[in-house]
């Protein structure tokens, strides 16, 4: 079963602007991967990072809402702490922001892919050597064949 790593900002899509097609497209994407993951066929992996990001978002509703998929659908796997900081400062030190650089390396640890809706973040991670594939939702949708 593939794992899939989503950044916070993929979780937080539906909760966004709809008036964008763009958001809009990545939105039902967003859904088509996690119909995916409720029928176990792709399995959902968090990190520690996940649930510090969600929990300082402000929207009581959306936080808890995260929360809650976090704890049905998700599985945060053990991984091996000091080679992960070690990875997060070496990304950190190539100009990734640290809580993307520390998505990346649990990501690099417990996932087959990583998906993002961060244009520029995705752009930075194709120029490096990542241990893990990386894309939008609407281009993992496209190479799945999910419809």
């Amino acid at each position: 079963m593939k794992k899939i790593y989503l950044d916070v900002c993929t979780f937080c899509r539906p909760f966004d602007d709809q008036n964008y097609l763009r958001i809009r497209m990545e939105t039902d994407a967003y859904y088509l991967i996690m119909d995916r993951i409720q029928k176990k066929q792709y399995e959902l992996i968090i990190s520690p990072v996940h649930h510090s990001e969600v929990n300082s978002i402000n929207d009581l509703y959306e936080k808890y809402q995260l929360l809650a998929l976090f704890e049905k659908y998700s599985k945060m796997p053990k991984i091996n702490l000091p080679e992960a900081k070690n990875r997060t400062i070496e990304l950190n030190r190539k100009k990734f922001g640290l809580a993307d650089a520390a998505h990346i390396s649990f990501a690099e640890q417990s996932a087959d892919v990583f998906i993002s809706c961060d244009d520029k973040l995705i752009k930075k991670c194709r120029k490096e050597s990542l241990k893990i594939k990386v894309y939008n939702h609407i281009e993992f949708c496209m190479e799945e064949e999910i419809k």
